[in-house]
C-alpha cells in the first residue's frame, strides 16, 4: 500500500467556470423574488390595526426584501466565485469551499470508487456540469460544481481512467 499523498501546501490552481456566476445570481433572484412575494402577502393580509407588529412588518420587511437581494444577488456569487477553487494532481482531487465557513478536501486518487458528472435544470440553462467523486470514506462524495460540460467531462473521464489503473495496479 502506498503513502497517502501530502498534504497540499497551496490553493487549488482552477476557479469554476464564469457562467457559476450568472446561475448563482439567477438563483439568488429568484429566491429575493419568494422573499418579496411572502412579506407582500404578510402585509395585505395583516390589518393595519392588529398591532406594534404591523409598523415593523410593513417597514421591516422590505428593508429585509432589499438587504437580503443587495447580498445574495451583488455579493454573495462574486465572493463564491473567488474563493471556491479546485485541482486534479496525479495524486488527487483537491477542493476549497465555503464563503463564510472555508471547507479543504483532498481525495487521493486510489479511493476513488465511481465518478459522475451531474447537471441541474439550472446547470444545463447556463452549460455548467457537477463532477461527483465518490469514495469509501466517511465523507462520502465530494462534488467540484459549475465546470463547463466539456470540461466535467473531461475531468471526470481522466479521473475514473485513473482510479481504474491505480486498481489494476493494486491486483
Amino acid at each position: 500500500m502506498s503513502a497517502p499523498p501530502p498534504a497540499p501546501v497551496r490553493e487549488p490552481a482552477w476557479s469554476l467556470s464564469r457562467s457559476a456566476i450568472g446561475l448563482w445570481v439567477t438563483q439568488a433572484v429568484l429566491g429575493t423574488v419568494v422573499y418579496a412575494v411572502i412579506v407582500a402577502t404578510a402585509i395585505v393580509l395583516v390589518p393595519t390595526d392588529a398591532g406594534w407588529g404591523v409598523p415593523l412588518l410593513r417597514w421591516g420587511g422590505p428593508a429585509f426584501v432589499v438587504l437580503y437581494g443587495i447580498v445574495t444577488i451583488g455579493v454573495r456569487p462574486r465572493l463564491r466565485y473567488r474563493v471556491h477553487r479546485w485541482e486534479v494532481t496525479a495524486e488527487a482531487v483537491y477542493t476549497l469551499t465555503g464563503w463564510l465557513t472555508r471547507t479543504w478536501t483532498l481525495v487521493p486518487i486510489s479511493r476513488i470508487q465511481t465518478v459522475d458528472v451531474n447537471r441541474g435544470v439550472f446547470q444545463q440553462l447556463f452549460g455548467l456540469a457537477t463532477v461527483a467523486v465518490l469514495t469509501a470514506s466517511s465523507q462520502g462524495t465530494v462534488r467540484v460544481p459549475h465546470l463547463e460540460v466539456d470540461v466535467a467531462r473531461r475531468v471526470a473521464d481522466d479521473l475514473a481512467r485513473r482510479a481504474e489503473l491505480v486498481r489494476d495496479e493494486a491486483t
